[in-house]
C-alpha cells in the first residue's frame, strides 16, 4: 500500500454513517433534524442543503423544524456546532496514553484535525468555507477558541511555559496554520496526489518537533 493510500485510510471506519430515514422519540426531534442536516451536507454539499430534504430524511413534516429552528441557517449552525463538539472530543481522546509534555501529543492533535477535514468535509466546509463568517453567533467563535485552546495547552506543556503565553500563541498559530492549510490541500484530489509520497504522521511529527524546539 502506498503512503498516499495509508494517509487516506488511517481513519477508516470512523466516518459518521449515513443510514437513511430515521425514527425518533418525541424528545429527539431536534437531534434527528440536526443529524439529517449533517447527512445532507455531507452527501450533497452545504450549498445544496434544503430544509424540505432534511424533513424528508428525518421522516417529519415540513413544519416540524420550526419548533426548534427559525430557519435553514439555524439548522446549519446547529450542525456545525455539533461537528465542532465531535472534533474537540476526538482531539482529547487522541491524547489518551501519550505522555504529558510530549510533542507526540501535538502530532496527535494535528492528525485528528486532518482526520476531521477528511471525515466530515461538508461540516468542515461550513465552518471554514465562509458560511460561519457571516453568522453573528458567539457560540461559533467560542467553539473554535475551545478547539484552539486544546492545542495551546499542549504547546505550553511542551515548552514548559506557565500558561498560554504570547510565545505559546505564536507557535500555536504557526502549527494551526500549517495543519489547517494541509487539511484543505488533502481534501482536493489533484493537490493531495502531490503529497502521496509522504507519510502523514511522519510529516506532522516533523513539523511539530521543529516548531517546538
Amino acid at each position: 500500500m502506498s503512503n498516499g493510500q495509508k494517509n487516506q485510510d488511517y481513519d477508516a471506519g470512523s466516518q459518521p454513517r449515513t443510514t437513511g430515514k430515521k425514527t425518533y422519540h418525541h424528545g429527539d426531534l431536534r437531534a434527528a433534524l440536526i443529524e439529517a442536516t449533517r447527512q445532507l451536507v455531507e452527501e450533497k454539499g452545504p450549498d445544496s442543503f434544503s430544509v424540505s430534504d432534511a424533513c424528508r430524511l428525518a421522516g417529519v413534516s415540513t413544519a416540524a423544524p420550526y419548533k426548534h429552528f427559525k430557519n435553514k441557517t439555524e439548522m446549519l449552525v446547529a450542525a456545525v456546532l455539533e461537528g465542532m463538539l465531535r472534533h474537540r472530543t476526538r482531539m482529547l481522546a487522541a491524547l489518551e496514553g501519550i505522555p504529558e509534555g510530549s510533542p507526540e501529543r501535538v502530532t496527535a492533535i494535528g492528525m485528528e484535525y486532518v482526520s476531521f477535514a477528511l471525515r466530515e468535509p461538508g461540516i468542515f466546509s461550513l465552518k471554514f468555507g465562509g458560511f460561519t463568517d457571516r453568522i453573528a453567533d458567539p457560540r461559533l467563535e467560542e467553539g473554535g477558541q475551545q478547539s484552539f485552546n486544546i492545542l495551546l495547552t499542549e504547546i505550553a506543556k511542551c515548552l514548559d511555559e506557565p500558561g498560554i503565553t504570547e510565545e505559546v500563541r505564536r507557535r500555536g498559530f504557526l502549527l494551526w496554520s500549517f495543519v489547517h492549510g494541509l487539511s484543505f490541500i488533502l481534501r482536493e484530489q489533484g493537490l493531495a496526489e502531490k503529497g502521496q509520497e509522504f507519510d502523514l504522521h511522519d510529516l506532522l511529527e516533523d513539523v511539530a518537533r521543529r516548531m517546538l524546539n
